[in-house]
């Protein structure tokens, strides 16, 4: 009889769908319907509905924008990702559409699973790459067999400082560690091997944000219980992928020579790894578009995305939000996948990603100019790709991360009071500059909307009836023609008595007063902003 080989511990299932929902627990987490298989989880992704679902081998996708999706729209959806090898799709929903989801998940063969409303989706995210992190750390040897090389190398680097070395992605997950007998090793990097996820720290943003600024490795002294550590950033070409930490056994003296380029080679073969892993998905790293997303929003900010996007701060980014007039959600995707193949040739750092209804895209530049130059090529390409009135609102440049919530806020105002109608290039490419006056009158337009005390009542009840309307249009025209009566009928059309007679109309007999320069300023305010 034959001897029973047990299964090789890098294929073991770490989790699957069913022990995640039920470690998270239904006020967390709940299956629609039955969970097929038994599938290893290798990981999370968030799934931008605008995009088409690439290789997810494995992968659980986390939907946040489905809610607007049609019972049809969720049922390609999710055949989509089981075809591309998904283990599940995580949704939010009303109770009235879970028997639909429940039938799609029975159909489409994926799990189906609804998080509660009071989960957010960072908080989710977190708990369940925890959750797969802590099964990956139950076994002796590395899980994922891709992994490998990055465990080598940590043991390689390990064996030269004599101390733990840990490979980390952007998001601080740690993705191999060393484990040399004998190495030094503290509680803190003990700590965040069994929890695969650097522990919080005061000292994290700011010391992160000088790693994967820096040109070479920089060395932290011993700290408390903390062994003095060389930490540099792992990248490929500009592009930041994640970072490298050595305990240094031979205490807090400056780097050595030897140790700057152990380190530095160390770095680069983790960079090719890790590249290659970002192409195929592999990883857990969360990607340089949710960086995007979160900038865009403001929320959960942790001043390092600039360094993580590969762009100096000190130089800056400018941002560009392109919209299509009547777009829907299949030109919204067009739009993002052309902006971001013609981007990437003259700005390798650019990322882009579609958010509520545009695309917005982000790379270094140091001026509005230059990223006006960068863009007009695009519009005869957008033009035909994805249909006729694409405008591009240019915004920069933000120096931090805090900046860039306000530049989108600055874009969409800019693309709001922009003419749609203007096919100009000068008006499809908008700028703070090119729409200033616009810009003007709407914020004052609002002002004087919710400020009665503001107005002048006598100019509001021109537009009460239909006889004086007149009026309050001979009143804009001549105030906009500095008070020449002939270029003010030939633009209404009238006869220059007709001007000067409902100039006095307006005078004596609603008492609206011209004679003062702030008395016509404000004046004709009021009436632009009607």
């Amino acid at each position: 009889m034959d001897a029973v080989i047990p299964p090789s511990p890098s294929i073991i299932p770490r989790v699957t769908v069913g022990e995640l929902v039920d470690q998270l627990g239904p006020a967390t987490l709940t299956s629609l319907g039955a969970i097929p298989g038994h599938e290893a989880v290798t990981g999370t992704e968030f799934l931008d509905i605008a995009d088409e679902v690439t290789d997810a081998a494995g992968t659980l996708l986390l939907a946040p924008s489905t809610a607007s999706l049609s019972t049809a729209r969720m049922a390609a959806l999710a055949s989509s990702a089981a075809d591309r090898g998904a283990v599940g799709l995580v949704v939010k929903c009303s109770a009235d559409r879970v028997p639909a989801l429940a039938a799609i998940a029975e159909s489409s063969g994926l799990a189906v699973l609804r998080v509660a409303d009071r989960i957010s989706w960072r908080l989710l995210d977190a708990q369940l790459t925890h959750l797969i992190g802590e099964s990956d750390a139950g076994f002796t040897g590395p899980q994922d067999r891709g992994a490998e090389p990055l465990f080598a190398i940590a043991n390689e680097l390990a064996e030269h400082f004599g101390g733990s070395v840990a490979i980390e992605d952007l998001s601080r997950n740690i993705l191999a560690y060393s484990s040399v007998p004998g190495q030094l090793i503290d509680e803190l990097r003990t700590h965040g091997i069994l929890a695969r996820q650097v522990p919080a720290s005061p000292y994290n943003d700011d010391q992160y944000r000088t790693v994967l600024r820096a040109d070479g490795p920089i060395k932290y002294p011993r700290l408390g219980d903390e062994q003095p550590r060389v930490a540099f950033a792992i990248r490929a070409g500009a592009l930041p992928l994640g970072t490298i930490w050595a305990i240094d056994a031979s205490g807090d003296g400056p780097i050595t020579d030897e140790q700057d380029e152990r380190i530095r080679r160390a770095s680069a073969l983790a960079g090719a790894h890790l590249l290659d892993d970002l192409r195929t998905h592999a990883t857990n790293q969360r990607p340089r578009e949710d960086r995007l997303r979160t900038l865009l929003t403001g929320i959960d900010l942790t001043g390092t995305e600039f360094a993580e996007l590969g762009i100096p701060e000190e130089r800056g980014a400018a941002l560009l939000a392109f919209d299509v007039p009547a777009a829907g959600p299949t030109a919204i995707a067009q739009l993002r996948s052309t902006v971001i193949r013609h981007l990437v040739l003259h700005r390798p750092d650019t990322v882009a990603v579609a958010h509520r209804g545009h695309v917005y895209a982000l790379f270094a530049a140091a001026a509005v100019g230059e990223a006006v130059t960068i863009a007009e090529p695009m519009l005869p390409l957008l033009d035909r790709l994805v249909g006729d009135g694409v405008r591009i609102a240019v915004v920069g440049p933000a120096h931090r991360s805090g900046d860039v919530a306000g530049a989108r806020e600055l874009a969409d105002r800019l693309l709001e009071v922009a003419a749609p109608g203007d096919a100009t290039t000068a008006m499809r490419i908008v700028t703070v500059d090119s729409v200033r006056p616009r810009l003007v009158v709407t914020r004052v337009a609002e002002l004087l909307a919710g400020s009665e005390e503001m107005r002048d009542p006598a100019i509001d009840a021109l537009f009460e009836f239909e006889a004086t309307r007149p009026l309050a249009e001979t009143l804009l025209t001549w105030l906009e023609s500095f008070g020449n009566i002939a270029q003010t009928a030939e633009r209404l059309g009238v006869h220059q008595n007709t001007v000067r007679h409902r100039l006095r109309r307006a005078a004596d007999e609603h008492g609206i007063r011209l004679e003062r320069p702030d008395q016509r300023l404000a004046a004709w305010l009021q009436l632009r902003a009607r």
